[in-house]
């Protein structure tokens, strides 16, 4: 993953309000992290967007009731175990096939 900076102009919103510019990363990350980040109660909105396709990066927007950094640590926390979880289970099936056949 590239790296993560605060998008300027947050900060007289508070805590929870705030838009993370993600370098080097596209839809493939916005859309699974946006799908578990909106589950969370706290949050009140989360999306992405690419700004433009020539530029490298992608701006990731979350508006909660907690502090919009620990949700996005959380989101990727999250990711990543379900990421690990997937191929722990594909890895079972594709053993379980192989002795079988």
């Amino acid at each position: 993953m590239g790296g993560i900076a605060e998008l300027a102009g947050d900060e007289n919103n508070g805590e929870g309000c705030r838009t993370f510019v993600i370098t080097d990363e596209g839809h493939t990350l916005g859309n699974a992290l946006k799908s578990i980040i909106c589950r969370y109660p706290e949050v009140d909105f989360c999306g992405y967007t690419i700004p433009h396709p020539v530029e490298n990066k992608m701006h990731f927007r979350i508006q909660s009731n907690g502090r919009a950094v620990d949700i996005l640590k959380r989101g990727l926390e999250d990711l990543e175990e379900l990421c690990d979880h997937t191929i722990q289970v594909f890895n079972n099936e594709v053993q379980s096939f192989s002795v079988r056949a």
